[in-house]
């Protein structure tokens, strides 16, 4: 029999619903598809599975499953982390040059789908009360509260993320328009959307399950230290410069606060504080672990806080793996840049720039932070019983019209282990949740948010300490872990931002973080480079330097998404963003 606690909580829900039914009008509508609102919140179904059935849906809708999901491949390859390898002009790239319009939205125009989204939401959370919902948590009080607010939390959710990619957007509160409805909603204010994401994270945080209510049916729901942790996240945006004081357009409500505030970096320092002080998530020994194992108390995870199920399988590995290794199979889709592998620091904790960090360009990959060996395959290192062999010409990239890294380099992060079957070694069936949050962002969140509203201070370096230190890199005699004395709060800038993108990579932070520090023109100011790596006939290697991809940044135009053109033809008091 198979171990539920495996198994998505939308599988085990899912089954018991279609051994459950007997109602013609249910059994019609397929599973992932939504209910119709007059069966869901039927007011005699006392085990509320229809009601449940449609906020599962609900949850399918909103939350996406952010591997490969831009057209095949992961939204950093529209950052300077990464490139796309596929051939022509993939829909990423068009991101990164700037090949999109208010008409031909991009690749990542969310606005449609989440709109849809929060309506499910609303829906659930004001027809939930009609249902006769007889089910207890583990605390002996009704669950409904609990599933009404992780309704909420998704709409929360949902808002969050439209603010960030294209500021103040309509909010509709508890309104469930029809599709016969003129809806001619104007966008509220930056300030608004903020203010009312953060009301409704606080107002429903105490009524969700915290993470010690859940158990194997029903691991995945929203809990209390998610709606604290995005409260956190939500705060960090809105200190940031690209909303508080370096809005794009200064007397524009829409597109950023009109004044700015540096207290705004305390409120978000607390709210992520909130959080530690719970004493709920810690980081785990092996930062591998947190993308393959799941969470506390159901399983070791001490360390996701917020994910999407997509359960057992080997996609993340097929679709990224390196080209050359046709027995377990690997597209290898994503291409890292070799901007980012020089991210990485020394084994010391050194930037590779450092004079003193005895960095070797002819033998770039030694005595490096271990987090590049695990997020990045590179030239040489061991996987799948072989070493990784991307220099011209080796089984890894052997050129021709085979797709294959463009800049020397293979994704590495979220990918299992690896077993032997028959001889061959093979990818092992895994889990790949993706975590939207976890821990060791909240860590770097409060550090961010501290370090600007108070200069560099000792809670805030112990932060970057244990994040290195679980990294493996090397304490030195001093226990600095690479922290030079005497930082300024500019140089421990620095160092946060980035330590967020080596710790974070590919997670879809560093997309959003260039933008929200507001310094994108620089970062896409300079061009995206890969290594082409020569192997001679004696063996000897040698690294040069290419340049694989020109991005293009328009500012301030780029930092906002265009609100879609469809929505702005029909509805006049749709405002666009600046220059779009």
């Amino acid at each position: 029999m198979k171990n539920l606690s495996r198994i998505p909580v939308v599988v085990i829900i899912g089954l018991l619903l279609a051994f459950s039914s007997c109602k013609k009008a249910y059994e019609s509508v397929p599973l992932g598809q939504q209910l119709p609102e007059e069966i869901a919140f039927d007011p005699h179904d006392s085990a509320g599975i229809y009601a449940l059935r449609f906020l599962l849906t609900t949850y399918a809708e909103a939350l996406p499953n952010n591997h490969n999901r831009i057209a095949g491949n992961y939204l950093d390859a529209a950052s300077d982390d990464a490139v796309s390898s596929q051939a022509g002009i993939s829909e990423v790239q068009k991101i990164v040059t700037g090949a999109y319009t208010a008409v031909t939205t991009n690749a990542d125009n969310v606005w449609g789908r989440y709109y849809v989204a929060i309506r499910d939401a609303t829906v659930f959370s004001v027809k939930i009360n009609q249902v006769p919902l007889a089910e207890k948590l583990p605390n002996g009080r009704s669950a409904r509260p609990a599933y009404r607010s992780e309704a909420r939390f998704l709409r929360a959710f949902l808002y969050f993320e439209l603010i960030k990619r294209y500021g103040g957007v309509p909010l509709l509160g508890d309104r469930i328009p029809q599709l016969t409805d003129d809806v001619q909603l104007p966008r509220n204010s930056f300030d608004e959307c903020v203010k009312y994401i953060v009301s409704e994270l606080d107002d429903i945080k105490d009524s969700l399950r915290t993470q010690q209510m859940i158990n194997s049916n029903t691991y995945g729901r929203i809990t209390k230290g998610a709606a604290m942790a995005l409260k956190a996240r939500v705060l960090l945006y809105a200190a940031s410069p690209l909303f508080n004081g370096g809005n794009i357009d200064a007397a524009n409500p829409l597109t950023g606060f009109t004044n700015a505030d540096p207290n705004r970096w305390k409120l978000a320092a607390d709210a992520a504080k909130e959080v530690m002080d719970l004493n709920t998530y810690q980081l785990m020994p092996d930062v591998t672990d947190v993308f393959l194992t799941q969470a506390a108390p159901v399983g070791p995870n001490t360390e996701s806080i917020f994910w999407r199920q997509n359960g057992l399988g080997t996609s993340v590995e097929v679709n990224n793996g390196p080209v050359g290794y046709t027995t377990a199979g690997g597209n290898g889709i994503t291409s890292p840049t070799q901007n980012l592998v020089d991210a990485f620091l020394t084994n010391e904790g050194k930037a590779i720039t450092d004079p003193a960090s005895k960095y070797d360009p002819n033998d770039p990959y030694n005595n490096r932070d271990p987090r590049l060996k695990n997020t990045i395959f590179y030239n040489n290192v061991l996987w799948l019983n072989r070493p990784v062999e991307t220099f011209n010409g080796g089984l890894d990239k052997p050129g021709g019209t085979l797709q294959q890294t463009k800049t020397g380099y293979y994704m590495r992060k979220f990918m299992s282990k690896f077993e032997t079957v028959n001889g061959a070694a093979v990818y092992s069936t895994t889990i790949h949740d993706f975590v939207y949050i976890r821990y060791a962002e909240v860590l770097l969140n409060y550090a961010e948010a501290m370090n600007e509203f108070a200069g560099p201070s000792s809670g805030v370096l112990d932060i970057i300490r244990q994040l290195r230190k679980r990294a493996g890199i090397l304490p030195g005699t001093d226990d600095s872990y690479g922290l030079a004395n005497g930082m300024t709060k500019d140089d421990l800038r620095k160092v946060i931002h980035n330590e967020r993108r080596v710790e974070l990579a590919f997670e879809e932070h560093h997309f959003f973080d260039v933008k929200r520090w507001k310094v994108a023109e620089q970062v896409y100011g300079q061009p995206l480079m890969g290594m082409d790596i020569q192997r001679t006939s004696s063996g000897q290697i040698s690294y040069n330097p290419i340049t694989v991809l020109t991005p293009a940044f328009r500012s301030p135009q780029m930092y906002l998404y265009p609100i879609p053109y469809s929505e702005v033809i029909k509805n006049p008091q749709m405002k666009q963003n600046p220059q779009w």
